[in-house]
């Protein structure tokens, strides 16, 4: 085993670790580490495999770990099974030769607690004498239905089920099975040409579901000049729709003010402030947090003149002098995240469905702000990057009771992307991984009543 690779393996397994001890976000801390610890093409794509595969497949992991180790995981410290989950990965859904994959991750927890390293090679040494799906199949007899399709797929039973209401609302139940596979697959990178700055053809990439949209040449995207300059940005193509629907859904009169009111980290915004450079309006970006008001003023740092940027709450916009002031607003809320589950595997275990109740009651107040700061016959989008039915459909249908109605947003994505298979979802849009290749988007355009 070469140092690079060993590297390779710490750079993994800390990764893992600090999603789990400190709630870091894996796609923001694994490249940074990368870097840090200098590997070269071949090892940093055995630690992106491994970090993300095994944060992917944490729930099916720790069920194999605790049958191996004969105690709950919340009885084994901190690194000790970060350490023990990246060892279960390279087990089960790597080809990495068993000796190997027990020696060398066995080698991360040092010397100086020899009862320590000792439980963990016998933890894994456990694991590599009973084939994975053998062990699997044994802790599943006996479970419900669901509780055995949840950990045969590594998504919590509560997500399962959520997800399963919103494909039954469609009629599309039985696409369950293909979403779950679909969650677990890496996608390709996706960019988004800046209008004004990049045309779509000029790299001559593959098309996706938006307009603006092409899948990345593998490898890091940063490195293409055209990324590192500005005019072109990772996005994927749900995001991408989801501003275009808001953008294009009718023409732009010149002078139009625009609002994104939860901007951070900043992609729409970036893609939202091209468009009104192009058409002559006015974005204004507001984000909560300082630090992610940073994030957005960097991602449309390329774009002249740049969008006005303000940090604050957005449930203040709607009064006083800026009631009624809004052509267009996006509203994309703070959700759980659960649609960009394939992008983002640790996120399906850091939410609860105690969570949705707290999230929901926000995105309801966003929206009520929403209805008050867009101007007679102004334009709202209501996205959320979840399918739960409750931070989408029960949002969607207060619009009412304050003052507004819905629009065909299906009619408008299907101009934007001729050919997209879009579900039996009234006027709204739900996008999925498994049916258009996006994160599972939802988008309703709104307008007053």
């Amino acid at each position: 085993m070469s140092a690079t690779t060993a590297s390779a393996r710490l750079v993994a397994r800390d990764v893992v670790l600090a999603v789990d001890r400190d709630d870091a976000y894996a796609n923001l801390l694994l490249p940074q580490r990368i870097r840090e610890a200098g590997l070269d093409a071949a090892d940093a794509g055995f630690a992106t495999e491994l970090a993300y595969g095994t944060l992917r497949w944490q729930g099916q992991h720790d069920a194999l770990i605790a049958d191996a180790a004969g105690r709950p995981i919340d009885e084994i410290d901190a690194e000790t099974l970060a350490t023990l989950r990246i060892g279960a990965h390279q087990l089960s859904r790597m080809r990495v030769p068993a000796h190997a994959a027990v020696h060398a991750t066995v080698e991360l927890l040092g010397r100086r607690n020899t009862g320590r390293l000792g439980f963990a090679n016998a933890v894994l040494r456990r694991l590599s004498e009973v084939p994975a799906e053998e062990r699997l199949a044994r802790l599943v007899e006996g479970l419900g239905a669901d509780e055995r399709l949840a950990l045969e797929t590594g998504h919590p039973t509560w997500v399962l089920r959520a997800m399963r209401r919103t494909l039954d609302r469609e009629g599309a139940v039985d696409e369950l099975p293909a979403l779950l596979e679909a969650d677990n697959v890496p996608p390709a990178v996706q960019l988004v040409a800046l209008p004004g700055l990049a045309d779509p053809d000029e790299l001559g990439l593959e098309p996706t579901a938006s307009p603006l949209g092409r899948v990345a040449p593998s490898g890091d995207p940063a490195r293409i000049a055209e990324v590192a300059g500005g005019a072109w940005r990772v996005q994927d193509s749900g995001s991408q729709l989801a501003a275009l629907a808001l953008t294009r859904a009718r023409p732009v009169v010149a002078g139009e003010r625009w609002l994104d009111l939860c901007a951070g980290p900043g992609g729409k915004a970036a893609l939202m402030a091209a468009e009104a450079a192009v058409a002559g309006a006015q974005l204004e970006a507001n984000e909560l947090l300082p630090h992610r008001a940073k994030l957005v003023r960097q991602a449309v740092r390329s774009i002249e003149p740049q969008p006005r940027v303000v940090v604050g709450d957005a449930r203040r916009y709607g009064r006083g002098d800026e009631a009624a002031a809004y052509d267009r607003i996006l509203l994309d809320a703070p959700c759980t995240g659960l649609g960009a589950l394939r992008r983002r595997p640790e996120s399906r275990w850091r939410k609860q469905p105690t969570d949705v109740p707290q999230l929901a009651a926000l995105q309801a107040e966003l929206l009520e702000a929403a209805a008050r700061a867009v101007r007679p016959g102004g334009l709202i989008a209501y996205v959320t990057c979840s399918p739960h039915l409750a931070e989408t459909r029960a949002i969607v249908d207060r619009a009412a009771a304050l003052g507004l109605r819905t629009l065909d947003t299906r009619e408008v994505v299907a101009e934007l992307s001729p050919g997209i298979a879009l579900g039996d979802t009234g006027d709204a849009v739900q996008l999925w991984p498994h049916r258009n290749g996006t994160d599972a988007m939802f988008i309703q355009l709104l307008t007053t009543a």
